[in-house]
């Protein structure tokens, strides 16, 4: 038995897929595999099959006609056609995740594409497509134009390939603003967004901050958040939330040490900082808030609020150098606007810098 690839297209009818299947099924051609397309020519039938030896192209074509198949494509296919057309999506989308660069190759194996040419950003191309090109938006900069001769691409393909562009484009939302920051004591961490898979490192960070640290970060007597206000700073509805990330020397785990979160309403921000004991003032505080101002800028806030405790001589000594103006006090509390548009700190000191 040989296996084949057909796509034919059929009246949009009831039955008139069991007609096709039918003229197969009387050659001996055993159906494995079978996807519909609806588009407004009508259903494309697209059959992965397992066929007798000694069946030729030309037999499996008549077959097709006879069931009333139109348009028909016929092509010997590979042992790996036998995958089901969701578990190669999902293989390719497992296969971005390790290798995010790898967008034009994977949009070839979805769509068995012969190419997919990439032009940069600035050329004018309106993404879609017609039977033989599909142009669809690179995430990263510019557009990939896919290129498959025959069968002509369909509604469905389209939809599937836009889905895995989706995927390319939340993998490089969560890998861009990553940052290398080294410490003046020689220590090294990573600055990046944080998503929903940190709840335990965040979780983690809390259990390891003493008392002290979590009151003056959330201004109650709160132990600890909850699971679900957790989330809730790990991705906000609107602002943003960072944290800086140390690799353990022994094991290689990355640990979160410190959390910072802009959450914004209209065009103010609420910033605030948390950060382990063991790590405080050594600069990350600086380094964190200095990213959610830039954030803040290109998100056009106007300011920025952080309400500090008036004891919290280390937190209000790393506001000041981003210029705050007049505090107002509400007892012990003091709240400090942070203009957006001084995004780097009035100071000869740079306690963490950029690697």
């Amino acid at each position: 038995m040989a296996l084949w690839r057909i796509r034919a297209t059929v009246d949009d009818r009831p039955g008139y897929l069991s007609v096709l299947t039918a003229s197969l099924a009387l050659r001996s051609v055993n159906i494995l595999a079978v996807q519909v397309h609806t588009t407004e020519d009508g259903a494309v039938d697209d059959f992965l099959v397992d066929a007798p030896d000694t069946m030729s192209e030309h037999e499996l074509q008549a077959a097709i006609a006879r069931g009333r198949g139109r348009e028909a494509f016929v092509t010997r296919a590979e042992a790996q056609g036998l995958a089901d057309q969701p578990t190669r999506a999902l293989a390719l989308a497992g296969r971005l995740v390790h290798d995010p660069d790898t967008l034009g190759e994977a949009l070839v194996a979805l769509l068995d594409a012969a190419e997919a040419r990439w032009r940069p950003a600035g050329t004018v191309v309106l993404h879609g497509y017609d039977e033989q090109h599909m142009t669809l938006i690179d995430p990263a900069g510019g557009t990939y134009e896919v290129v498959r001769p025959a069968p002509a691409f369909t509604p469905a393909e389209y939809a599937r390939a836009q889905a895995l562009v989706e995927v390319s484009s939340a993998l490089l939302r969560r890998t861009t603003g990553r940052t290398t920051v080294l410490l003046p004591d020689g220590a090294e961490l990573l600055i990046r967004e944080a998503t929903g898979d940190d709840l335990d490192g965040v979780r983690r960070l809390h259990a390891d901050s003493s008392a002290q640290s979590r009151q003056r970060r959330y201004l109650t007597g709160l132990e600890s958040p909850s699971d679900a206000r957790l989330r809730r700073f790990l991705e906000p509805a609107a602002g943003l939330t960072l944290l800086a990330l140390h690799t353990d020397p022994a094991t290689g785990d990355d640990h979160v040490i410190a959390m910072a979160n802009l959450l914004a309403e209209g065009d103010l921000g609420e910033a605030a900082v948390l950060v382990e004991d063991t790590w405080q003032r050594r600069g990350i505080g600086t380094a964190l808030l200095r990213r959610l101002l830039t954030w803040a800028a290109q998100s056009d806030l106007e300011a920025v609020i952080a309400h500090v405790g008036a004891d919290n001589v280390a937190a209000l000594r790393t506001l000041r150098r981003f210029g705050v103006g007049p505090a107002d006090r509400d007892g012990g509390l003091l709240s400090l606007t942070l203009p957006v548009t001084d995004r780097h700190p009035a100071t000869k000191e740079t306690p963490a810098t950029s690697g």
